[in-house]
C-alpha cells in the first residue's frame, strides 16, 4: 500500500483531494495511476477509492511551491473520470481552484498576512495566473464567514478570484474560430476560449427550453449525443482534434432569464450537465457576453464594462463581475467562491 499526505477540501461546488506535487510520482503516467487508484475510477460509485461517484467530485488538485516571478503557488487540476479508467489534465476547475490559496497557507507554501493574503497562482493546465484573495486574521485561515454560494448549504469565509488572463487557455485566443459565430451541424454556436473552451448553443435551437433539470437532460439520449456530435465538431474548428477523448470543449446551453439574471445556463461536463456551474466556465460565459457578434452578446445585450453578469444555474445563481485592466481590451473576471477543509491525514493506494 502506497501511503500518501493528502487534505481533502470542498472548493467552491466541488470536492476532492488536494495534494503537494513532490508527494506524488513525478513520472505522468504513475502519477496518474495513483490517482486512478485513490479516487476508485472505474466504477460508477468509486466505492474502491474516495471519489464521491460524480464528476464535480472526482477531482483532484495538485499544489507546488513556484520558482516563477511574481507566482506564489503551481496549481494542477486533475478530472478523474468516474466509470472510465482516465486522467484528463486538459482543464482547469475553477472551483478546486478556490481551495488552492487555503491549502498553499496551511501547507506553509505561502506566508500568510494579517487580515487578507493573496495568493498568486499559476494553473499548469492552462498556464494562466489568477489571483486568490484569502481571509486570515491573525495570519491564519478562517473557512468561517458570512458568504454563501448557490450549491452549497450554509455559509462560509469568502474567496475572492481574479482571472487576470483568461483568454486563450488551450486555443488561440478569446474567439479561437476567428469568428463569433459558427455553424456547427447546421446550427449558430459561438466558440469561446477564455479560463475553458466552450461552445454556446441557443438551447431553443435543440429543442430545449434551458432551463430543465440536469437529469432531465441525462434521460434524453437522443439529445445527448448530438450535443456530443456538436461539441466534438466545434472542437475541431477551435484547433482541438483529439475533443472526442476530452473534456473539452464543454458544451454549454443558454436561455432566457426566469429568475431576474442575465442568463438562464446549463453546463455540461461534457456527458453530464452540471448541478450548478463551474467557476471557468461562468468566466467564458460571462466573457461571451461581454464579446460582440457571440449568440451570448446578442440574446444579453450588455451595457458596457464594467458591469456584474448574474447566470442563473440549476442551483441558483452565480455572479462575474467583469471589468478591463489598464491597456488590456480583454476582460478580467472576478467571482468569490467559499472553501472548506474537510479532512487531513493520508490516503491509500493499493
Amino acid at each position: 500500500m502506497t501511503k500518501i499526505p493528502c487534505v481533502l477540501m470542498r472548493g467552491g461546488t466541488s470536492r476532492g483531494p488536494y495534494f503537494i506535487s513532490s508527494d506524488l510520482p513525478s513520472d505522468e503516467a504513475k502519477r496518474d495511476e495513483i490517482l486512478l487508484r485513490v479516487m476508485g475510477s472505474g466504477h460508477p460509485l468509486e466505492i474502491d477509492g474516495i471519489g464521491g461517484g460524480n464528476p464535480v467530485t472526482s477531482k483532484v488538485a495538485i499544489v507546488s511551491p513556484s520558482a516563477r516571478a511574481g507566482i506564489d503557488v503551481e496549481y494542477l487540476f486533475a478530472q478523474v473520470k468516474v466509470e472510465e479508467r482516465k486522467v484528463d489534465t486538459s482543464p482547469n476547475c475553477g472551483n478546486m481552484l478556490s481551495g488552492v490559496g487555503p491549502f498553499a497557507i496551511e501547507a506553509g507554501l505561502v506566508k500568510a498576512a494579517d487580515g487578507v493574503t493573496s495568493v498568486r497562482i499559476l494553473n499548469l493546465n492552462t498556464n494562466k495566473v489568477i489571483e486568490a484573495k484569502v481571509q486570515t486574521p491573525g495570519r491564519r485561515v478562517t473557512y468561517e464567514g458570512s458568504a454563501s454560494i448557490d450549491g452549497v448549504p450554509g455559509t462560509a469565509s469568502p474567496v475572492h478570484l481574479a482571472f487576470l488572463d483568461a483568454a486563450g487557455s488551450k486555443t488561440s485566443g478569446l474567439l479561437p474560430t476567428g469568428s463569433a459565430v459558427d455553424i456547427v451541424e447546421g446550427i449558430e454556436v459561438s466558440c469561446v476560449d477564455a479560463a475553458t473552451p466552450i461552445v454556446l448553443i441557443r438551447s431553443m435551437d435543440l429543442g430545449k427550453a434551458g432551463t430543465e433539470a440536469p437529469a432531465e437532460y441525462a434521460a434524453d439520449r437522443e439529445f445527448m449525443a448530438r450535443l456530443e456530435r456538436i461539441r466534438i465538431a466545434a472542437g475541431k474548428q477551435m484547433g482541438i482534434l483529439d475533443a472526442a477523448e476530452r473534456v473539452i470543449p464543454k458544451p454549454v446551453l443558454i436561455a432566457p432569464p426566469v429568475k431576474g439574471g442575465h442568463l438562464a445556463v446549463r453546463y455540461f461536463m461534457p456527458h453530464q450537465c452540471h448541478s450548478a456551474l463551474a467557476i471557468t466556465g461562468a468566466v467564458a460565459v460571462a466573457s461571451a457576453v461581454a464579446t460582440p457578434g457571440t449568440v451570448a452578446f446578442e440574446m444579453v445585450r450588455p451595457n458596457s464594462l464594467p458591469m456584474d453578469i448574474t447566470l442563473e444555474h440549476p442551483s441558483g445563481r452565480l455572479d462575474v463581475n467583469l471589468d478591463h485592466l489598464p491597456g488590456s481590451q480583454e476582460p478580467v473576471a472576478r467571482v468569490l467562491r467559499t472553501a472548506r477543509r474537510l479532512f487531513e491525514g493520508h490516503v491509500f493506494a493499493s
